[in-house]
């Protein structure tokens, strides 16, 4: 499976595995099961808990259970309960029961009976606030989690899809590093402290990332999950966050105060809040495909077998390499994932989402998803790996991967043909791209470059991972070649490219996120790229200690050079319309791949006139061969990047070009133009 990330694996298949876990493990056999298309569908959009000043109520939907009881606690850890209700059932399987008791700022959990016995007492699934490690649902007035001028809190302006530029970047990662300056290490308010210096006085953090230039943050998963123990910070224990424990709540190790659900609420607010006064959106990385429990999760406990998909033998099926997978084709798994998007856009202020291992949701559920938070705001952005990490039950053709894009709405899918193409294969290391002299790559960086779109210059049976173009528009083509999973670029290009110095690599580092900024589609930069971020080696590191994952800040004063070609190349994009063209039919009009019999060379010429450019025309040469190519290109050409140095607005400009022949460096890019209009 030549274009799937595989998930870390977290421990949980040694003991759910795929072949040996039946739903004998349950609390009810299968053959005692209704088929679930049978169960009542609940149409309410009140589940969990709704808090007023005069009343609490709590609904649960459970049709199968035979009794279900509510407790109350009055903390998020131990104690015993100081309330107990019995819940009502209705027709729609909702048990549900009002109280007139002050429960404000209480815990409580649910319980389940079935077939005469108790399952495990379990945190509400749709709490949408948690006591320490998500043990127990909270009752909370979110009107006081709001920081001071949250209703005034707006999205930043955005145009459209195609001016987004994504950041990805973990919450611990940022901070955590003795050189970044920042107060609140590994907090969701420290993401966003102003004036933060490394050693050397250079900006850290927010700043830094606003004097980047980038236009979203996308957050590695942050919804509270499983893996840190909360009650032991001293630990420092890390985790990417892919194991999800409750999804409608922060995670509580990323806030100062984790035993009160109240204040990782606010601060993730308070994170959101400063974002966009700074004109950064943010989106959410969100993981509904799989949980980081099975059977003994709050879902399973409280509703058996619905929520994840099994397989004819009664298995549960694992698409997700993690030891499960979601149903997300059932009507209430459905409603489920597309109320809790729904409610992070709204109560948080979101502005995307991205999609784990997207491929095991099915196409209905992310076109409804797609569609309910348009209606919150058209320009939140959607996206996922439009893969699965293994097989499914799901039949291919209704799931949401990237063969099946022209299916999905306006969510995009992530286009491992550039990544792979650009930098060399996922799932071997060592294996070279284009940019390391690759040639046999040569189309695949094509098809990345008009964003994944029918094309007739695009020789599509020299393409790796696919035999047909995938997008309907580049809107849906994200472009990158680096992210959370696998090496960072730095540490690709060091092992694929043994023996070559820092400055070497630097320099293909600069060539390969050259060629995804100036290419169609939405580009998407991994966090500490513009500053040759390394993970000493590791290419898993999503249980690597902080000495690992840390953002080295010091890198930023050692590589500033990198760190302002970056700046300049996100400014050139934000510069120019033809680097971003918004429908297929603009691309097959206004780019042209150039004859050029060299497979060391990729040239093409945008007509930016028609692609509403201020530069007339456009010529974009790659070059990664080991020396210097002279390529005939006409005359009367003015250079905005020779290689090394930009020459944009506010920067002079070499005189006009006048020979037929230019020089385009080593391991480089030159872009030349035409004219302003």
């Amino acid at each position: 499976m030549k274009n799937i990330f595989i998930k870390p694996i977290l421990g949980l298949i040694t003991v759910f595995s795929m072949s040996i876990f039946l739903f004998s493990c349950s609390s009810e056999s299968p053959n005692k099961f209704k088929e679930f298309s049978d169960y009542p569908i609940y149409t309410g959009n009140d589940l969990g808990v709704i808090y007023s000043e005069t009343n609490t109520s709590f609904k649960l939907w459970s049709p199968n259970a035979e009794y279900v009881t509510v407790r109350i606690y009055e903390n998020g850890v131990g104690g015993d309960a100081i309330f107990e209700y019995n819940l009502d059932k209705s027709k729609e399987g909702v048990w549900s029961k009002t109280s007139e008791d002050n429960l404000k700022n209480k815990y409580y959990t649910f319980q389940a009976k079935f077939n005469g016995k108790w399952n495990s007492e379990e945190a509400d699934p749709y709490a949408k606030a948690v006591g320490v490690n998500g043990k127990r649902g909270m009752i909370v007035d979110m009107q006081n989690t709001n920081p001071v001028g949250w209703s005034d809190d707006k999205r930043p302006y955005l145009k459209g899809f195609e001016d987004i530029i994504l950041y990805e970047l973990q919450v611990r990662d940022v901070s955590i590093s003795n050189n970044s300056g920042i107060k609140n290490k590994g907090k969701f308010i420290g993401l966003v402290e102003e004036g933060s210096k490394n050693n050397e006085g250079l900006s850290t953090g927010i700043d830094h990332i606003k004097e980047l230039g980038v236009t979203h943050v996308h957050l590695l998963p942050a919804f509270d999950f499983r893996s840190i123990d909360e009650t032991k910070p001293e630990l420092n224990k890390y985790n990417w966050g892919y194991d999800p424990q409750n999804y409608n709540v922060p995670e509580g190790s990323y806030s100062t105060n984790p035993y009160d659900g109240n204040v990782r609420i606010k601060e993730f607010k308070e994170m959101v809040q400063a974002y966009h006064k700074a004109g950064i959106r943010v989106v959410l990385d969100v993981v509904y495909n799989h949980t980081g429990f099975t059977h003994d999760s709050n879902l399973d406990q409280l509703v058996p077998g619905y929520y994840y998909r099994q397989w004819d033998n009664g298995s549960f099926s694992d698409a997700s390499a993690c030891g499960n997978e979601t149903a997300s084709d059932r009507e209430m798994t459905r409603k489920f994932i597309v109320e809790s998007v729904v409610y992070w856009a709204e109560e948080y202020h979101l502005d995307g989402f991205r999609f784990d291992l997207m491929g095991i949701h099915d196409i209905e559920t992310m076109n409804d998803l797609d569609k309910a938070v348009k209606k919150v705001d058209p320009t939140i952005f959607v996206y996922g790996e439009g893969w699965t990490a293994g097989d499914s039950p799901l039949a291919i053709e209704d799931r949401a991967i990237k063969a099946n894009a022209s299916k999905l709405n306006t969510v995009a899918v992530f286009s491992d043909d550039i990544r792979d193409g650009i930098k060399g294969s996922w799932n071997s290391e060592h294996s070279k791209g284009y940019v390391s002299g690759n040639t046999d790559l040569k189309e695949d960086v094509k098809f990345g470059i008009v964003a994944s779109t029918v094309n007739s210059q695009v020789n599509l049976k020299k393409v790796s991972y696919v035999d047909e173009a995938y997008s309907k528009s580049p809107l849906q083509t994200i472009s990158y070649v680096s992210c959370h999973d696998n090496h960072t670029l730095f540490d690709k290009l060091k092992v694929s490219n043994t023996g070559a110095s820092d400055q070497e690599l630097i320099r293909l580092s600069k060539l390969s996120n050259t060629i995804v900024m100036t290419s169609q589609g939405i580009p998407f930069l991994h966090a500490g790229v513009e500053m040759a971020r390394s993970k000493q080696g590791v290419e898993n590191s999503y249980e690597s200690p902080d000495s690992i994952n840390e953002i080295d800040w010091s890198l930023k004063t050692k590589n500033i050079e990198l760190v302002k070609y970056y700046q300049d190349l996100i400014k050139l994009r934000k510069q120019h319309s033809a680097f971003k063209m918004t429908s297929t039919k603009q691309i097959q009009e206004n780019l042209k791949f150039d004859d050029v019999k060299d497979d060391e060379i990729i040239s093409y010429t945008i007509d930016g006139q028609k692609a509403d450019d201020k530069w007339r025309e456009i010529k974009v040469i790659i070059n990664v061969s080991e020396g210097s190519k002279s390529i005939n290109v006409g005359t009367h050409w003015r250079v905005a990047l020779d290689g090394d140095n930009f020459f944009l607005n506010g920067k002079s400009n070499p005189t006009i070009y006048k020979n037929k022949n230019i020089e385009v460096p080593r391991k480089s890019v030159v872009i030349l133009f035409k004219d302003y209009l």
